[in-house]
């Protein structure tokens, strides 16, 4: 560092006034290996002004070297660089100086200057070149505007990372596409929903990548309409990731950003082809799924009462027809024919009940659906009722091949709710995981304690279920086997929501299923 004959204390300079802005204060580095410049230079800067002018702190250093190493570990606002030094050009000083402090200007001065050697150090970044001859005020008004640049720039980036912080930090999705449908954005809650880090998603085309193929036309009219009307646009569209794999649905907020000089509407001019579409996604699948389940339960509650005058007009002609398939029976044991012949009519008549019965399990589901009851509120052993569940499906399971492992703890499980609903829910867990292992397999069932909650779940290394069907396993009538009812995971749901529970599936095709029941202990 330079000695300089004035007080080492930062001082006061006085500055033009600029009005609407607070003045700015900064550190200045003076590089120059002539003394009385120097001085001269740390003179102009701090000398002294009126009470309210702005304060600078002056560094001085003689070598480019030595400047390097200040603007490295200290930083600079303006740096005041000799064109020659003595182990370095000014002119070459100043990308090295602007790269250890980027939000920096550097000011050349010469005692000898061209218009060629001006536009040369103006085109390598210097933000002024100034003559040694210079005056005081014309000094005072170049580096006062250098410093009015540098806190120009640093207010631009405060607002910048603020800007990014928002982006990055909001729980919406949040996507910047451009003339292309091409990804030029994309912040974290997006990006950890389509299962890519942002640097990947961008150059990706957004619709082609992560919306539905339903879906496509939809998004691109309604990105057609926000580019070509100058108006937003919302649309609701499927939402997928990388994979193909889970799929959620997001209502889209779509409008348009246009570049400097882009003609508005109104102009005879086309659009830029640089013109930004945002896209602002809310994921609303929990809210549809909610709205769903709260018109199936309407219309349930609607059919209630049909419901239960149906079951009395079905089960009549049901209980008739079981009456006389069992005389039915007899009759045929009564029969003059061979015993081939009464064994084909017998096998008949079991197709005939086993359907009967069929239908009469379908009308008992119906109604536990459809009908309101309560649940009574009594202690359950969740970890003993899973254990009588499998016990009592342990045949079934071993006349499939199935192994069921347990990992259920002895005690401590307890929760109040219905039990035999309960019992209901387990049953048709284990029932679905062994129907869908018909090659054999493993059932895993485990029972959890934590949290003021008991965690039940049912896991199969079955055939799985199809990404496409997971968004309607709980609907009323949909199933996925051949002969089901597509009421089983609906009254689960139904139990388990009447006991304030959740209840989730997780499924890979070709791999298996896990059912997990949540429910709150009650005590």
């Amino acid at each position: 560092m330079t000695p300089v004959p004035v007080t080492p204390r930062p001082s006061s300079l006085s500055l033009p006034a600029a009005p609407a802005r607070a003045r700015p204060f900064g550190r200045v580095l003076i590089v120059d290996d002539n003394t009385e410049l120097v001085a001269t230079l740390h003179a102009v800067l701090v000398g002294p002004g009126p009470v309210d002018a702005t304060r600078l702190e002056v560094v001085t250093a003689s070598r480019g070297e030595e400047a390097l190493a200040i603007a490295q570990t200290q930083g600079f606002d303006v740096a005041i660089v000799d064109v020659k030094l003595p182990d370095a050009s000014g002119v070459d000083l100043i990308r090295p100086l602007r790269a250890a402090s980027p939000l920096s200007e550097v000011v050349l001065i010469t005692g000898f200057a061209s218009v060629d050697a001006a536009i040369g150090a103006l085109r390598s970044g210097a933000f002024a070149f100034v003559l040694k001859s210079f005056r005081p005020e014309e000094l005072i008004s170049t580096v006062e505007q250098a410093l009015t640049k540098v806190q120009l720039k640093r207010e631009r980036e405060e607002l910048e990372r603020r800007y990014r912080a928002l982006v990055e930090l909001t729980d919406v999705l949040v996507v910047a596409l451009d003339g292309e449908e091409r990804v030029v954005l994309m912040n974290r809650k997006t990006s950890a929903l389509a299962g890519v880090t942002a640097d990947d998603a961008l150059g990706r085309s957004f619709t082609e990548s992560w919306i539905p193929l339903e879906d496509r036309a939809k998004i691109r009219d309604a990105i057609a309409q926000t580019k070509h009307a100058d108006r937003a646009r919302e649309v609701e569209t499927g939402f997928v990731d990388s994979s193909g794999g889970t799929k959620r649905r997001v209502r889209w907020h779509l409008s348009r950003a246009r570049e400097d000089g882009a003609p508005r509407e109104g102009s005879v001019a086309p659009a830029s082809s640089a013109d930004l579409v945002y896209a602002i996604g809310i994921d609303v699948t929990e809210r549809r799924a909610l709205e769903k389940r709260a018109a199936d339960g309407e219309a349930m509650s609607a059919m209630g009462a049909l419901a239960l005058n149906l079951a009395h007009e079905i089960r009549n002609p049901l209980n008739a027809a079981v009456l006389q398939l069992h005389l039915l029976g007899r009759n045929i044991d009564k029969l003059e024919a061979d015993d081939a012949t009464r064994a084909a009519l017998h096998t008949r008549a079991e197709i005939v009940g086993d359907e009967i019965g069929r239908l009469n399990r379908l009308l008992t589901e119906f109604l536990e659906l459809a009908r309101p009851r309560g649940i009574a509120r009594e202690a359950v052993h969740v970890a003993r009722l899973v254990d009588d569940v499998l016990d009592l499906e342990r045949e079934s399971a071993a006349a499939r091949r199935i192994e069921i492992k347990r990992v259920i703890p002895p005690d401590g499980c307890v929760a109040i709710g219905d039990r035999e609903k309960l019992k209901q829910v387990i049953i048709n867990l284990v029932v679905n995981s062994i129907e869908a292992m018909k090659e054999g397999g493993t059932l895993t069932a485990r029972v959890e304690h934590a949290a003021e909650r008991v965690t039940i779940a049912i896991e199969d290394t079955g055939v799985g279920i199809p990404a496409d069907a997971m968004a309607s396993v709980f609907d009323p009538f949909f199933t996925t086997k051949e002969a089901g009812t597509g009421l089983g995971l609906s009254i689960v749901r139904k139990i388990v929501d009447a006991h304030a529970g959740e209840v989730h599936i997780e499924s890979t095709r070709g791999v298996g299923t896990k059912v997990i029941v949540s429910i709150p202990t009650g005590r």
